[in-house]
C-alpha cells in the first residue's frame, strides 16, 4: 500500500480484534516514531499489550473495545506543540495503515493516568492525545467532507493545489468539523485554524495530508 492509498483507505476504528501485532511491525513502527521524534522534537511513545488505559466507563462511553495497543503523543510544552503532534502523529497513523493496522485519534476517552504511568515524561512535557492501534473488527467508514470551496480560497486552483486539497479533505479532524482554511497566493499556502476543539492538532494533520497530496510540488507554507 502506498501512502496515497493509505490516505484513501484510513478511517477511524474504535473496536479491535485480539490479534497481536507482529514483532517486525512493532519494530518498524518504533523506527518511524524515533524518526518523527527526532524531526519534530517530540517524545512520542508506543505502548503495546496494555489493556487498562481503555477499560472502564470512559472507554465504554467512547465505544472503544479491545484496545491493548496505543501511541502516546507527547512533547515539550510550546505554542506550536499541538500542530507538531498533529503533523507527526498523522505520519505515524498513515505508516500504521500501510502495515495493515487501524487507528483512532483520542483526546479524552482514555485513562490518562494509566497512559502516563506507562510512558516516560520529563517535567516540561505534556500528553496531548493518544492513537489507538491494532487490527480493527472493521475498516471503519468514510466521513462526508465539506465542499472544497468551503475549505479553501484561491483565485485559480492549479492541479497540485487541487490534489493537496483532496488529500486534506480526507484528513481526520475533531468531531469531523473540518475547521480549517487553506488560502493560495502564488506558490504560498496559508493554513489557518478556525478554532474549536483540538483545532491546532487538526491543522497539523491537515497540513501533512496536503503535503502528501501536493506530491512534491515546491510550494511554501506561509509563516
Amino acid at each position: 500500500m502506498t501512502i496515497h492509498e493509505a490516505i484513501q483507505a484510513r478511517h477511524s476504528v474504535r473496536q479491535y480484534q485480539s490479534k497481536p501485532i507482529p514483532t517486525e511491525v512493532m519494530q518498524a513502527l518504533d523506527a518511524e516514531i524515533t524518526a518523527c521524534n527526532a524531526e519534530g522534537n517530540l517524545h512520542i511513545q508506543a505502548v503495546y499489550n496494555e489493556p487498562k488505559a481503555f477499560s472502564g466507563f470512559l472507554a465504554h462511553y467512547g465505544k472503544f473495545t479491545g484496545v491493548t495497543n496505543y501511541i502516546a503523543l507527547i512533547g515539550k510544552k510550546a505554542p506550536d506543540l499541538d500542530e507538531r503532534i498533529g503533523y507527526y502523529g498523522e505520519r505515524i497513523v498513515l505508516k500504521a495503515q500501510m502495515f495493515g493496522l487501524n487507528t483512532c485519534w483520542v483526546a479524552m476517552t482514555m485513562k490518562k493516568g494509566v497512559v502516563k504511568a506507562n510512558c516516560k515524561f520529563n517535567a516540561d512535557e505534556a500528553l496531548v492525545c493518544v492513537l489507538t492501534l491494532g487490527y480493527g473488527t472493521t475498516q471503519g467508514t468514510a466521513q462526508k467532507s465539506k465542499p472544497m470551496d468551503a475549505l479553501c480560497q484561491a483565485a485559480a486552483k492549479p492541479d497540485w493545489f487541487v490534489k493537496g486539497m483532496e488529500a486534506a479533505m480526507l484528513a481526520p479532524t475533531a468531531m469531523h468539523q473540518q475547521k480549517f482554511r487553506m488560502t493560495l497566493n502564488g506558490d504560498c499556502v496559508h493554513a489557518e485554524s478556525l478554532g474549536g476543539f483540538y483545532s491546532k492538532v487538526d491543522l497539523g494533520i491537515v497540513k501533512y495530508h496536503f503535503e502528501i497530496g501536493a506530491d512534491g510540488h515546491p510550494f511554501r507554507w506561509a509563516k
